[in-house]
């Protein structure tokens, strides 16, 4: 009986530790959103089908360059009906598209990412449907209407032809996406939601799905992102993180030209407004612009890219960095269809992106310490500090050799360069060569 009894415990454990819907390892836990290095996955620059399972596979070159969240682009069937194939014309909201694989490939995936200590957050398309999605015909009045009420429209001003605009007034669709989102969290254990088109969703509706998707999550964190600009993104909707859009548009416009000193402006103003832990994800491409430009074309070549993501993500974190600019893919990306990328390409560029989060998130000053500026025509300057550490950051923004003029509480001083480790004192000026950047401790 003693025998029978231990036998019973042990099996009891074991079904009690047994994987279910959502269990995620204890020992995962999600990053604090400060201290978030994300990686953005479009599924069809991995694999012409089963590309969740090709992602997989690559988990240890993506985890290595020390990102510790993916966010996943959509995975859901994709609609026919007026359709363009894009990922975003969605018609089941609890499904995945054979092209992707299966929720058992995808569930794997979302395994595979906590065991390497990476959360993984899915894109999800509140704006809109496929013309093809059930609830078009099951349920018209969770659409827009034109000014007759007698037609759905595509939504305004957009004028996506291939997307049915959804009904913001109507509480049954309201309850019927936050079940949807909620099945996600609770059935496939992912940890959280990259919100697409959020401003164009009432903020309200925000407020009320994550409220209930944080309390569905239990005691495990999630992260929501939204793709907006907007300040009730956080004041009302209750988001994390949202989109530094108006930086890159300043990022862009200052490689063609335009001063440096600008980017402090676009910074400030971003910041300024910013509730307190909530944080701007800073990019130099993701599947929107790739679809027209790769970086290493937008910002004049592959150093003029490197540059750009330095004065992307030290000023104020918030890293994202888009599968494939990690090899300096030098062709657009239409998220429209498959892409193949070759992973072994320019690796000196992926060893570089890897150098630089590792000191994103080896310093804390670098991605979330205090900011000084120091405004200058052609060279980003600026300080970052916290109690530990303190660095400053020089980014030639122009494509010819400029000096610039060292602050003067760091003339004289040793400092390190910290993707060399070379040790130097700091004269008042310093030349930079086309493009350089320097990150000194």
């Amino acid at each position: 009986m003693k025998k029978l009894f231990l036998v019973v415990c042990i099996v009891a454990a074991l079904v009690g530790c047994k994987p279910g819907k959502e269990n995620v390892s204890e020992a995962f836990q999600v990053p604090e959103v400060a201290d978030i290095a994300m990686y953005q996955v479009n599924p069809r620059v991995f694999a012409p089908e089963k590309s969740l399972n090709a992602v997989a596979a690559r988990i240890d070159s993506i985890r290595d360059l020390g990102v510790n969240m993916m966010w996943v682009m959509p995975i859901y069937p994709i609609g026919i009906e007026k359709g363009k194939n894009s990922p975003y014309c969605i018609r089941d909201y609890k499904a995945i598209a054979p092209e992707f694989g299966t929720i058992d490939d995808f569930k794997n995936l979302v395994k595979v990412c906590h065991e390497h200590g990476m959360g993984i957050i899915l894109d999800w398309v509140a704006n809109h449907t496929a013309w093809d999605h059930p609830w078009v015909k099951a349920h018209p009045d969770w659409y827009t209407r034109d000014e007759k009420a007698d037609t759905i429209i595509c939504p305004q001003p957009w004028n996506w032809e291939d997307v049915a605009d959804l009904n913001y007034d109507n509480k049954d669709m309201r309850e019927a996406m936050i079940d949807a989102m909620k099945f996600w969290i609770v059935e496939v254990g992912i940890d959280g939601f990259r919100c697409d088109v959020a401003d164009g969703v009432p903020a309200d509706f925000w407020k009320d799905a994550i409220t209930q998707l944080r309390e569905a999550a239990g005691e495990r964190k999630i992260v929501m992102l939204a793709e907006g600009k907007n300040l009730d993104n956080f004041t009302v909707g209750g988001f994390d993180m949202n989109y530094g859009w108006d930086y890159k548009d300043e990022l862009v416009k200052v490689y063609k030209g335009a001063p440096a000193s600008d980017l402090i402006k676009a910074d400030k103003a971003e910041y300024d407004s910013l509730p307190a832990g909530k944080v701007k994800l800073r990019f130099t491409t993701n599947h929107d612009h790739a679809t027209k430009v790769e970086p290493c074309v937008q910002f004049t070549n592959d150093r003029g890219a490197m540059s750009a993501y330095v004065a992307s993500i030290f000023p104020h974190g918030g890293a994202l960095i888009y599968g494939s600019q990690e090899v300096g893919y030098p062709e657009p990306i239409n998220f429209f269809k498959y892409v193949p990328v070759d992973w072994t390409a320019k690796s000196e560029i992926y060893q570089e992106y890897k150098k630089l989060i590792e000191l994103y998130n080896e310093h804390s000053a670098l991605r979330k310490g205090s900011l000084t500026t120091y405004p200058d025509n052609d060279v980003l300057v600026f300080e970052k500090a916290d109690t530990n550490e303190t660095f400053l950051v020089l980014v030639n923004v122009r494509n010819e050799t400029k000096t610039v003029q060292i602050p003067e509480q760091w003339v004289g001083h040793e400092v390190k360069n910290e993707m060399t480790d070379a040790e130097s004192r700091l004269d008042d000026t310093i030349a930079l060569e086309p493009f350089q950047y320097l990150i000194l401790k």
